[in-house]
């Protein structure tokens, strides 16, 4: 989402990082340039004037104007100030040992039900036991889908009926948490295409009867300015405690949710990264601040190797890395995320990438079939498949033998570079290359 932001923001800091010293009239080029960047990707306006007026303060005050290493200066406080702006400290939700009843509102289409049900999934992975109720009378289809995800997850779900008044709705949940004990209840409410006063007197009502203890709002990113505006309006009525942001994984320019921390007052406590169940990752602004600025997400990316459950591979001799160790690689990989947004994580990668560069998930797909087409033998020995063996490879995995010659290359120039970049690191390596990257652009290109 904060693509083009970020390239704007890094190529800004690239050029003042590389000053070792800095006149006035450099800080303010390079603030008024920070400022149209974070204009020009939506973020709001008194929150990009009172960012670069914070920004520029601080660099006068630490006197780095003059002084040596006064880019980097300048670089780490739009970085502290990014992450203040985010929320500074990570917050999460308040979690009791049991009582704990969370009410989910927000528009309709800002994924308000699908949250509903990535947060179930999410606390019963570390332990609650959840009951989601689905009390969007407005849309039956949304119970439907709550009742579809509750049966994905494992949890139960109690369905509101047409109708039904707020107060029926509290005995209705008492009386099952009185059979079937349970310590965390999501409420998923009723959402409207817009704000009106019926919707905000519902759900005032509803949160009289059920007395949640976090009241959460869902805000679509893709939404830009307009939700600010919705989020001040609920929080007016319904007092809000935090913020879901959903479809951070989308193309939208982004500056919506960099701005609804300081313009709400509220903290986001998680953010959508995916359409998946396990799409859904609490909310840290030094990370995201980090990825903003091309710092990568080390964590992150720590976090999603144990979430997928990674086994350590058997540490081999570059001669006997076999086309089976390939595809177990490729499988662990792919438990991470999709690859592009992996690439993100690293430190410096986004720009050491080529502008445009994106990763062929289907590519990844291709090798996979193509290999698990052959049988372990062959896998293990891929000197032995001869071009009857291809053909059938091919006819088995839906490729053509030229495909299978592709793959076959590739991995022997892999055992190769492998080769290469060990006696790099042993002695008598300096003055050696590196052999160019297998597959090239064209690899498997369909």
């Amino acid at each position: 989402m904060f693509e083009a932001l970020g390239n704007k923001l890094q190529d800004i800091l690239d050029r003042v990082g590389r000053e070792s010293k800095l006149t006035e009239a450099q800080v303010k080029a390079a603030m008024r340039e920070i400022r149209m960047a974070l204009l020009e990707a939506d973020v709001n306006f008194g929150v990009a004037k009172d960012f670069v007026a914070r920004v520029s303060e601080k660099a006068v005050g630490q006197e780095v104007l003059g002084s040596l290493n006064a880019g980097q200066t300048v670089v780490k406080l739009v970085h502290d100030e990014l992450i203040e702006t985010l929320g500074g400290k990570a917050a999460q939700p308040e979690l009791k040992s049991e009582g704990n009843v969370w009410f989910m509102v927000g528009l309709q289409g800002a994924g308000k039900t699908t949250s509903t049900g990535k947060l179930a999934a999410h606390y019963k992975s570390k332990g609650r036991r959840v009951l989601l109720v689905a009390a969007d009378t407005q849309r039956p289809a949304a119970r439907d889908q709550l009742e579809v995800l509750a049966k994905q997850v494992g949890v139960p779900v109690l369905k509101v009926n047409d109708g039904e008044t707020p107060r029926e709705t509290r005995r209705r949940v008492d009386e099952h948490l009185k059979t079937d004990f349970r310590d965390l209840v999501i409420v998923d409410t009723a959402g409207r295409l817009q704000i009106d006063e019926a919707l905000m007197d519902q759900l005032a009502n509803l949160q009289t009867e059920l007395q949640p203890t976090e009241t959460l709002l869902v805000v679509d990113a893709m939404t830009g300015q307009e939700a600010l505006n919705v989020a001040q309006t609920f929080d007016q009525r319904v007092n809000l405690s935090g913020l879901v942001v959903t479809k951070m994984d989308g193309d939208a320019r982004g500056g919506a949710s960099l701005s609804a921390r300081s313009v709400t007052g509220k903290p986001i406590y998680f953010a959508g990264t995916s359409e998946k169940l396990t799409g859904l990752e609490p909310f840290y602004p030094d990370r995201v601040a980090g990825r903003i600025l091309g710092m990568g997400d080390v964590l992150g990316l720590i976090e999603r190797a144990q979430q997928a459950d990674l086994k350590a591979m058997e540490v081999k001799k570059p001669g006997d890395f076999d086309l089976e160790d390939l595809l177990t690689q490729l499988r662990q990989i792919r438990k991470m995320g999709p690859l592009g947004e992996l690439m993100k994580l690293i430190p410096g990668m986004s720009r050491a990438l080529p502008e445009g560069f994106n990763i062929d998930e289907k590519q990844i797909q291709r090798i996979d079939a193509m290999i698990s087409s052959m049988t372990l033998k062959e896998r293990q020995n891929p000197k032995m498949i001869d071009g009857r063996r291809r053909k059938r490879i091919a006819a088995g995995s839906g490729h053509t033998v030229q495909d299978i010659n592709r793959l076959l290359k590739m991995h022997e120039q892999m055992k190769d570079m492998m080769k290469m970049l060990q006696r790099m690191s042993g002695p008598g390596a300096k003055g050696m290359k590196p052999p160019r990257m297998p597959g090239g652009p064209q690899a498997f290109k369909r």
